[in-house]
């Protein structure tokens, strides 16, 4: 699984995990629920320890108590990762939990059972200004639960967009004017298609990233492949993400370093012009621009293209959600609630924007993006604004992810081994994990 700053799905991005440690917002008061006043209610707020996460949980508690003067927000932190996992797994089962916690939307927020340990909130009114792809992550059964913490994410294809303007070619909208573009710059002397395989999570893209492509090709693939009845070796649509692997592989479109360059090398190739394309995860766009600046007009974003330019459209990873606990009971749910309506609004998009580091499109449908984010993070909002344009990644609809997908992936990539092979080989992975689920049908 691929995971980002907020321990989205997708190894990598992993956050060291740290010994468990508790901040508050300094600035927010220390009054808990009956100190300081009988109307005063503290709600203590978990987060995971990555610095960013902390910023904006901070920032969003304080605007919230401008707001709300009654209530105060404490910032509690726990260790990213796995560590982390087992804490709020853990938390939740003795009812220990904190009042609110931030935690993963989609199949992880499936596996904290929700309709037993979250309070649903599909009656107050900000869940209905939530976007639906986002929605349907922190549902279970009929009832919503969390409010989101974040900004949609994307497997996609970052671009050097002076490269695209001296070439004179348009961003592509299907795999065959994608390949087209690839020669060009082939024989401008650039490489087309940049490979990290120095980190071997950078490899999955042009599979995981594909799934909009599976998804308007075979609309039940996510339900079947869950109950064993559709795979990636037998699916012409899924099987395709291998493919185009080693198709850009087989016409020499990659790095002459792709097996042992890292995601900065990638970064850097794709900053400096050296490389045309980086298929890889959108959160890498806060660190491209840190480090070359001029990256946030130069680099623009596209939908990995598919067969069929009608359907042309973005696989996305939804943001994570903050949740009550059923533990949570009193004044302090009345004040949770308010403070999910706060965090679910424009006014909570306003607080995570000011706090930094605003990685894709909200997930409120009146949150528009600040004008000064970077351009490859502009250009996923017409894709989340256009009906149809944009899917769920398939961990989001599935809880099937066999753990060897990236050294697959590398080794399809790489000509070791051939796209239908890598298809069936990740099939059997699957399998071994599908069984540990003890999911029906495997």
């Amino acid at each position: 699984m691929i995971r980002s700053r907020r321990t989205t799905p997708l190894a990598g991005l992993a956050i060291a995990a740290l010994a468990l440690t508790a901040c508050s917002a300094g600035s927010l008061g220390s009054s808990d629920e009956g100190g300081g006043g009988s109307d005063v209610v503290t709600l203590n707020f978990l987060v995971d320890n990555a610095d960013q996460t902390v910023k904006t949980a901070e920032q969003l508690g304080k605007d919230f108590t401008a707001k709300n003067p009654g209530i105060t927000i404490k910032v509690e932190t726990r260790p990213a990762g796995s560590e982390g996992d087992n804490i709020v797994k853990t938390r939740l089962s003795t009812g220990d939990m904190s009042d609110v916690f931030a935690y993963n939307s989609g199949s992880l927020f499936q596996a904290i059972a929700p309709q037993k340990n979250l309070v649903a909130v599909g009656d107050q009114p900000f869940v209905g200004g939530l976007d639906d792809n986002f929605k349907s992550t922190v549902t279970a059964g009929d009832q919503v639960y969390g409010a989101p913490y974040g900004g949609f994410l994307a497997g996609a294809i970052l671009y050097n967009k002076p490269l695209y303007a001296k070439l004179d070619l348009q961003v592509p909208k299907t795999w065959a004017d994608f390949m087209a573009n690839n020669a060009k710059i082939k024989a401008a002397g650039v490489a087309p298609v940049i490979q990290t395989y120095g980190e071997t999570w950078t490899s999955q893209l042009f599979v995981l990233g594909d799934f909009h492509n599976v998804s308007a090709a075979e609309p039940d693939f996510a339900d079947k492949y869950t109950k064993n009845q559709a795979k990636y070796g037998t699916s012409a649509a899924a099987r395709k993400g291998f493919e185009h692997l080693q198709e850009v592989h087989d016409l020499g479109y990659v790095n002459k370093d792709f097996a042992s360059a890292k995601m900065p090398d990638g970064l850097r190739l794709l900053a400096q012009g050296k490389g045309a394309h980086y298929p890889i995860l959108s959160a890498v766009v806060s660190e491209l621009v840190a480090t070359y600046p001029a990256a946030a007009k130069d680099v623009g974003l596209f939908a990995i293209p598919g067969d069929d330019a009608a359907k042309n459209g973005l696989t996305v990873w939804a943001p994570g959600g903050v949740y009550i606990p059923t533990s949570t009971t009193g004044a302090k749910l009345d004040a949770a609630k308010k403070f999910l309506g706060f965090v679910g609004s424009k006014e909570g998009c306003d607080s995570q924007a000011k706090a930094g580091a605003v990685t894709g499109p909200f997930a409120v449908t009146e949150c528009k993006l600040p004008a000064d984010v970077p351009q490859a993070v502009k250009d996923m909002q017409p894709y989340i604004d256009t009906e149809g344009a944009s899917s769920l990644a398939l961990e989001f609809l599935s809880p099937v992810k066999g753990p060897s997908l990236e050294q697959i992936t590398v080794e399809v990539g790489s000509g070791i081994r051939k796209a239908a092979a890598g298809a069936s080989l990740y099939d059997e992975d699957v399998k071994k994990q599908a069984q540990q689920l003890g999911l029906e049908g495997w």
